[in-house]
């Protein structure tokens, strides 16, 4: 299980993380929403919350905005209630993808997806036409500080992992997507600090695309990573570092 199919680290490596500061706000806060929801407003009862405040503290969003989305998740004060959605679709020459969407009004947000699919060649597709070119995992990233890539890597399968990438900028953790926080706790108690810890689609069937749509399906990824309502983006398809200067 090698490789990323996040669109967002792709971004991360461009240097293209989101410009506007209140739109990175915004997801993340829909984030917070979406987790004290599903799970509760206790940071230390609810990991996938705990994640998300984490992920805005490390964006700079200031402690009013974290607290006022946990009390709008779980009730506490009125507001907007986001749905989480997944589309999927094709871009071009079949590329598979995949769409995490946030959402308080399910018929706005189809529209501007299926229009920034039209836009740049590629197509919405039932559910189920693509996602069985990914595996639904729990992904766990810890940045390279000097750890010995052996000892590291024993002690994530120790805890339960069921693969670890080693990569120039760090370690990438594969668990079965039950077993994600079980893993993650056992790092931590073993004093292996994560940098993002969170449940993902990994491509395992890959498509081969040439640069020219390489530059496509960037555009296209760039349109839906732009649209307000859409959370994070997969795709099977390894971008070139040749796409990625001419894009």
């Amino acid at each position: 299980m090698a490789g990323h199919s996040k669109w967002k680290n792709i971004r991360i490596r461009k240097g293209k993380q989101d410009a506007i500061r209140g739109k990175l706000f915004t997801k993340l806060s829909r984030e917070i929403i979406v987790a004290a929801r599903a799970g509760g407003g206790d940071v230390n009862m609810n990991p996938r919350l705990r994640v998300a405040v984490d992920k805005a503290k490390e964006a700079s969003v200031p402690a009013d905005n974290i607290k006022r989305a946990i009390d709008r998740g779980t009730g506490v004060i009125e507001g907007a209630q986001y749905e989480e959605i997944v589309y999927e679709g094709y871009g071009p020459s079949g590329a598979a993808i995949i769409l995490e969407c946030y959402s308080e009004n399910r018929n706005r947000t189809v529209a501007e997806v299926r229009h920034a699919f039209a836009k740049h060649g590629g197509n919405m597709a039932e559910n189920g036409s693509v996602s069985w070119q990914f595996k639904y995992v729990g992904q766990i990233q810890v940045k390279n500080t000097g750890q010995d890539e052996d000892e590291l890597t024993l002690l994530a399968i120790d805890a339960g992992a069921d693969d670890v990438l080693v990569e120039p900028e760090g370690f990438t953790i594969y668990t079965a997507s039950e077993a994600l926080h079980r893993v993650n706790s056992e790092l931590m108690k073993a004093g292996v600090k994560a940098d993002e810890v969170g449940l993902t689609y990994v491509a395992t069937n890959k498509a081969d695309l040439s640069e020219a749509d390489q530059i496509k399906l960037l555009n296209l990824l760039d349109a839906l990573d732009d649209l307000d309502d859409v959370q994070e983006t997969y795709v099977n398809v390894d971008i070139s570092e040749d796409a990625l200067e001419e894009e």
